[in-house]
């Protein structure tokens, strides 16, 4: 798909900037009502710059400076705001072989992402390499079914995270996908896979019953579906009671809108994911009744493309990396 066709699409999908749709419960919302937006990306895969306007797909799409105007945009419509992702932002360009994802995490840093969690290619210079970088990184990580033992990496990387939205508890967990047949084993050396399922049910029921969260929310880089049995986001949605939102990666799924469970009992999960690259911001907003309880849903994805405005602040920090030689001082 190229970039006139992708914008194409866009348009039929939904009018303006975002492309978007209502997921309402029976609910009425009171003048006590409280929105919290959630901005997410996935698999942005070392892609600083815009594709080329000569590149076969996504021409002249995405770039770290259109993203950062459009985070900041949004945050001042709405500051009861998070900004996730869910992983892969290592490997995919010249710039993670010179810089080796250090760049990557200091923009993502003056982006002012709240958590990322831990795709496969963050193990590509092995756990060492992560380590060498990860300090960077002025934003934590979290992964829940990656046991990383006694290594460094495991320091930085949280089980779980609880953040204070608008007076929303909001719970936040990790998933990473299984290593075997797709990172070497010396390279993930000290690092252990865990059942995702069971991890994501546990820690869900720790995070709304011992912490009283009002949402949770799971970073999840296992990938949206599979036509095998691997276990995916949709099988996560469907298995494990209390997620309410599923950030997804790995799969590089653009989808349209986010795709909602709702189980036997009443409750509702929503899964979403954006693509790769950074070429699309996704946004929810999720509005919370006076009990905190989510009473609807909206979503928003914005293409970032050349009629997104360009930061001057992020394009004079990679002009200035590159002409340093190197990755710019935290």
């Amino acid at each position: 798909m190229n970039r006139k066709t992708f914008l194409k699409n866009s348009a039929i999908l939904g009018a303006g900037l975002g492309l978007g749709g209502v997921f309402p419960y029976n609910k009425v919302l009171g003048a006590a009502q409280t929105r919290v937006t959630i901005l997410h990306t996935n698999d942005t895969h070392a892609r600083i710059e815009p594709f080329s306007d000569s590149a076969p797909r996504y021409a002249g799409m995405g770039g770290v400076a259109r993203r950062a105007t459009l985070i900041r945009q949004l945050r001042a419509e709405n500051p009861d705001s998070l900004l996730l992702d869910a992983g892969d932002v290592f490997q995919g360009t010249p710039y993670f072989n010179k810089y080796n994802g250090a760049l990557d995490f200091e923009v993502m840093s003056k982006m002012g992402y709240d958590a990322v969690t831990i795709g496969n290619h963050e193990f590509d210079n092995e756990v060492r390499g992560f380590e060498e970088v990860m300090d960077k990184a002025r934003f934590p990580f979290v992964s829940t079914n990656y046991d990383f033992g006694t290594t460094r990496m495991g320091r930085r990387v949280h089980k779980f995270l609880i953040r204070q939205v608008a007076g929303v508890k909001i719970g936040i967990f990790g998933l990473g996908v299984d290593f075997e047949n797709l990172v070497l084993p010396h390279l993930h050396r000290g690092v252990t896979y865990l059942d995702p399922v069971e991890v994501a049910a546990d820690t869900t029921a720790h995070l709304k019953g011992y912490h009283q969260c009002d949402m949770v929310i799971c970073l999840s880089h296992i990938g949206y579906r599979y036509n095998d049995n691997r276990v995916s986001d949709r099988v996560v949605a469907q298995q494990v009671d209390g997620i309410d939102l599923v950030i997804g990666g790995h799969t590089h799924t653009f989808m349209p809108e986010p795709e909602l469970f709702e189980k036997p009992d009443g409750s509702r999960t929503w899964v979403s994911q954006v693509g790769f690259a950074g070429i699309v911001l996704g946004r929810l907003d999720f509005y919370f009744d006076r009990g905190r309880q989510i009473a609807s849903v909206r979503n928003h994805n914005y293409p970032v493309t050349d009629g997104s405005p360009d930061s001057g602040t992020y394009a004079e920090l990679i002009s200035r990396i590159s002409a340093d030689g190197g990755a710019a001082s935290a």
